[in-house]
């Protein structure tokens, strides 16, 4: 009889959870995105659930229409540096755009984290969908889609490279001969692409990860291609099984051109969870929650993922409009999806835009049916893990507490953490340092 698969967790920290409006919702910290308090509690009752990693987004462009959320957050490499302090086992993930920063000023950034946090830093990669962005960094344009992917594909390689300059044992510290490291064990990069030319070597030392882990959360063919050659995990979000299992089936198959195995790249389904005591409950909460947004904030919601298109142009009670090619150098998963639910399903644009504000959870009812509705999406191929997000402000407290020791009770979750970085908790190996496989490689050339 074989092992049944053991479920993967992380939570997303995306001010107070359930909608754009759930800052007004009674249980609601209403600060949630600039309050530390909130964000430590929240961190420390993932660790108490064992989970994996708790996960901070970002973005780089807000108007008078963005989520309000989005108006005043933290910027996550300062939040979670914070965290470190005082988290124990909780893996740090946050994003950072690979269009508007610097390979070799966030190598060190997310190497300094992986050093402050003992070996728990993760970096979800991103390309920044919003073309406003370019406004914010002295930009005459926005990259498009498929230039912002060959750009991150040189960063990646770039960065990975950086956090290559050290050997593990490099730094010596002798103090009785004065030598401080070996210099045999340094290593310059010395890359020249066609977007970077970055001499190397890092200004910090190998972490204790080897190098913290890699997130990517691009949906697009570029974004999946980007992940397989990349990426040690994946966030996605997917609106049924069919669609998780055909994205999960489509990005592991590309592994093999990258010469990497299927377990060298964990897949995370973003999803939303409502807890209740039956399913009156659960509809009692979602529309409590629901009913927080104005039309008017459901139609900014929406525009945001068309790079801020103005839907307030357009009747509420027709057909979705046609859209052309708008959205297309943005959100470009997410919008194509919206269009093709809205045609296939014959959506006004009122729906529409307040099915994108609240969107129903994928998983609700009682512990037992969310625990059980994970384990049949992970049973069925359609992801390694999920990053659980509250479909109400105090849904995620409720999970850890009554989800959690079902999924543990029934042997497919975890009763501690395995070591202490957060690439033992996902089972990863450590990375070879590329600039040791290439000496190796030299070595054995000549032997032959």
């Amino acid at each position: 009889m074989s092992k049944k698969r053991q479920i993967r967790l992380g939570t997303m920290i995306h001010g107070p959870a359930g909608n754009m409006s759930a800052w007004r919702h009674p249980e609601a910290v209403i600060d949630a995105s600039i309050n530390f308090n909130y964000l430590l509690t929240t961190a420390l009752k993932a660790e108490e659930g064992k989970l994996d990693f708790i996960f901070i987004a970002d973005g780089l462009y807000i108007n008078e229409k963005s989520i309000p959320h989005f108006l005043n957050r933290f910027e996550p490499i300062t939040a979670l540096s914070a965290l470190a302090a005082l988290t124990s086992h909780i893996g740090l993930v946050g994003t950072v755009s690979t269009s508007y920063s610097d390979p070799y000023t966030v190598a060190r950034q997310f190497a300094s984290l992986d050093h402050l946090s003992q070996g728990r830093a993760g970096w979800n990669v991103v390309t920044s969908p919003l073309e406003g962005s370019a406004k914010n960094y002295s930009r005459e344009k926005h990259p498009e889609h498929a230039l912002r992917y060959r750009i991150a594909d040189e960063y990646l390689q770039v960065v990975k490279g950086l956090w290559d300059s050290w050997e593990e044992d490099a730094f010596v510290r002798n103090r009785k001969t004065g030598q401080f490291f070996e210099p045999s064990k340094m290593h310059a990069l010395n890359h020249k692409g066609e977007f970077f030319q970055v001499a190397g070597p890092l200004n910090i030392g190998r972490t204790p990860q080897g190098r913290p882990i890699i997130f990517q959360a691009g949906a697009s063919s570029d974004g999946k291609q980007l992940a397989a050659s990349h990426a040690d995990a994946i966030f996605s979000q997917n609106d049924s099984l069919e669609s998780a299992q055909a994205f999960y089936q489509g990005v592991k198959s590309q592994l093999s051109q990258f010469n990497r195995t299927e377990d060298e790249l964990h897949i995370f389904q973003g999803v939303s969870v409502i807890i209740g005591k039956d399913a009156a409950d659960v509809e009692k909460q979602y529309q409590q929650t629901a009913e927080l947004v104005s039309i008017k904030d459901a139609l900014n919601y929406l525009g945001r993922y068309f790079d801020h298109h103005d839907f307030s142009q357009y009747p509420l009670d027709e057909p979705f409009p046609e859209l052309g090619e708008i959205g297309q150098n943005s959100f470009r998963a997410t919008t194509d999806l919206i269009k093709a639910q809205a045609k296939e399903r014959g959506l006004t644009l009122r729906q529409v835009a307040l099915e994108a504000a609240t969107p129903r959870p994928l998983f609700s009812g009682t512990p037992n049916d969310v625990a059980q509705g994970l384990l049949h999406w992970l049973d069925n191929g359609a992801a390694d893990g999920f990053i659980i997000q509250g479909g109400t402000p105090n849904t995620f407290s409720k999970f850890v507490d009554t989800v959690i020791p079902i999924l543990q009770a029934e042997g497919r979750y975890r009763l501690d953490y395995p070591g202490q970085t957060l690439r033992d908790s996902l089972g990863l190996k450590v990375p070879e340092n590329q600039f040791t496989q290439n000496v190796e490689l030299t070595s054995l050339e000549v032997s032959i």
